[in-house]
Order: structure tokens, then sequence, then C-alpha cells
């Protein structure tokens, strides 16, 4: 009698009181006929039990078909989980592994690349060089966004209403990517967040849901070098003053153009479904951010070298 195929499994490790549907719902509808089993409240500590009970029982081909989503809104505690995990595998019991703490990754994934993509579509070229100020990017959206821009070698800002939390993470991703493009400015006044943006090409708010980190005056005044301003908040109050969550290319002010909080929100679906079947197909791994940016960032250019090559082909189908 032929061996049954393995049922996909995914284990989700969330270190909120509540795992959030949101994951596990997009999971479901890519996979309807895979196991969901959902831990709650999880710590480093009881991720290594959970783990190991789930390595083993299946052998090593069952493993290959075994998945862990790390989430929740614990930044820190999530990395925690990851390196813990790591620890706890090796040959031939080794898991895929998703890591996107709340959406972060796929959310600053998707912001990033829809700048690049606008940035490339207006003629502006790549990010390389570019002037980026990520607004409140100290959390885990401004933080990956931030080291994701860096890593495109652009020199960034990173804003707080501590100075000194700004620049720690500045440091940080400083210290991670060896370089020295990313700096921590204070910005809690209209003025300090003026000062913050006056520079920038690229303004990225990644603010909380409901609070307004850019007035539209602010942009007036200060936003003299700014081509691109993008927002994460699709909850009123907008973190930017004026830019509509449906916005994908308007301009916001003359020669200002908005990318808005929906636009990023259904690119990020995109990613994160693409994460998770990449995880589905690999046997072991780690798919976090690094991962979501290369699927992000395939998917724009792709789409910007075929509107050129429709362009070219019109332009000598036109041609005397």
């Amino acid at each position: 009698m032929p061996e049954q195929p393995f049922k996909k499994v995914f284990i989700f490790l969330d270190t909120d009181k509540h795992a959030s549907p949101f994951d596990i719902l997009t999971t479901i509808d890519i996979f309807p006929d895979a196991l969901i089993l959902k831990y709650e409240n999880v710590t480093a500590e009881d991720a290594e039990k959970i783990v190991y009970d789930g390595m083993f029982p299946r052998g090593p081909e069952g493993a290959k078909h075994t998945k862990i989503f790390i989430n929740g809104r614990d930044f820190k505690r999530v990395n925690e989980i990851l390196e813990k995990i790591r620890k706890c595998m090796f040959p031939p019991f080794e898991l895929a592994i998703i890591v996107d703490p709340k959406g972060a990754y796929t959310t600053a994934t998707a912001a990033v690349a829809k700048t690049l993509e606008l940035s490339l579509e207006k003629g502006f070229g790549n990010l390389e060089n570019k002037t980026v100020t990520v607004l409140a990017g100290t959390g885990p959206v401004g933080q990956t966004a931030a080291r994701l821009y860096a890593s495109e070698k652009a020199n960034v800002i990173v804003t707080s209403r501590s100075l000194q939390r700004a620049s720690s993470v500045a440091t940080k991703i400083n210290e991670k990517l060896e370089c020295e493009r990313v700096r921590g400015m204070e910005a809690q006044t209209p003025e300090e967040i003026g000062k913050a943006i006056e520079n920038a090409e690229i303004i990225l708010s990644a603010g909380a849901a409901g609070v307004q980190l850019l007035p539209l005056k602010t942009l007036k005044e200060y936003g003299k070098n700014c081509k691109i301003v993008a927002d994460i908040n699709a909850i009123p109050p907008l973190g930017v003053e004026g830019l509509k969550s449906e916005a994908n290319g308007e301009e916001i002010l003359p020669n200002i153009f908005g990318i808005g909080a929906l636009t990023i929100g259904k690119f990020k679906n995109k990613i994160e479904a693409q994460l998770i079947k990449r995880a589905a197909e690999g046997p072991k791994g780690i798919f976090d951010y690094k991962i979501a940016y290369e699927i992000a960032k395939k998917s724009v250019l792709k789409k910007f070298e075929e509107k050129k090559s429709r362009e070219a082909e019109l332009e000598k189908h036109w041609l005397p």
C-alpha cells in the first residue's frame, strides 16, 4: 500500500493574548486542507517545547510539511522566539519558519517597494542615494522599512518622540548593515518634524493607527525636496494629512506624489500570500522581511520592465 502524503501543518506562535486571525485566515484561504495549530502568549521557553514536540512525531519527511509562523506585537519577544527555535533545529529536523510580527515585515516591504515603484515610474530612479525620512521609525514597521531603505543604499532619517530611541535604532541598523546611512532625530513638534523631512525626497509615515504624524502645512513648508510621501495608517486621522488611503501615485501637493495605506495594504496581502506559499514549498529556512522584500521588489521591477517594454513597442509602432 503506497504511503499517504503528509498533511501541511502550520503552527502559529503568537506573543499576544489572542492570536491574530488575519494570518490564520490568509493561510487557510491559500491551503484550505492544511491543519492550523495556534498558541498564544508564547514565550521563547514555550516555543522551545512546542517546536521540539512539532519536529519529531512525523519523522524527517513529515518535518518538511510542518511550518512555524511567528507573530505578535512584541517585536523583541518575536526575535527571541526565532533565535530559540533556530537553536532547536538540526538536520534532518529543520522546519520552515515564517516571521511577520503583526504584519510589520510584509507591511514594511510593501511600503518600501511601492515607493521604489513610484520613483521608477516618475523617472526619479532607484532608491540609491535618495534621502528618506521614516516618521515613527522606531516601531516594527518603521525599523524594518529603515533597514530596507538603508540596504538599498538610501540615506535614512529615523524619527521618534525620543532622540535616544531613534539614535539607538539607527545605530543598530548601521551596525547590522555595516554602514553609516541611518541617523535618528527627535520629532514631536511641527518644527522638529519639519527639520526631519526638509531634505527628504521620500517620506514614509509608519506610525500607529489613528495618529497624524505629518500635517499638510508642515509638508508644504518643509517638504521642498519631497517627491514621494507614503502612509501605512488607514484609520482616521491618517498619518499624513490630505493623503487619501486609496492614493496610488496621485499628487498630494504639486510635484509630490502619494501612496495611501490601502494601496500599501493590498500589496502587503499579496506579498504575505507569496511568503506563505514560498515557505510551504520549502522544506526549511527562515522566511522573514528579507524574503518578503525579495518578493515585493521582484514584482515591482517586473511590472516596470513590462511597462517599459509596452511603451517601446508602441513607440516603434507609431514611428514613421
